[in-house]
């Protein structure tokens, strides 16, 4: 085999063996460019639904606060009912 013929094989296997790490490469940022994309859409989907919990947490504790009042309303109201029924023994010390 002459010389520039084992020369050329060798180039031509450089070369090859270059266009295979550049293009391997290229697939190992495209792959994590769509883990960073993939990432970042989670992200602000976990924020959106962050939001709508507190939200919804913020309307339950409302809810919770009413409840709270509108008991306490019906509580005084029995004490009233009991305190102009003579027919119920009101405690003086409740």
């Amino acid at each position: 085999m002459d010389t520039w013929l084992i020369v050329l094989i060798i180039i031509a296997a450089v070369v090859l063996l270059a266009i295979l790490v550049w293009v391997w490469r290229r697939g190992q940022e495209r792959r994590l460019e769509e883990k960073r994309t993939e990432a970042q859409e989670l992200r602000s989907n976990a924020e959106v639904q962050a939001q709508q919990a507190e939200q919804r947490a913020s309307l339950a504790q409302d809810e919770a606060d009413r409840a709270e009042r509108d008991r306490t309303e019906a509580q005084e109201q029995r004490r009233q009912a009991d305190e102009i029924d003579p027919d119920v023994e009101v405690d003086e010390n409740r």
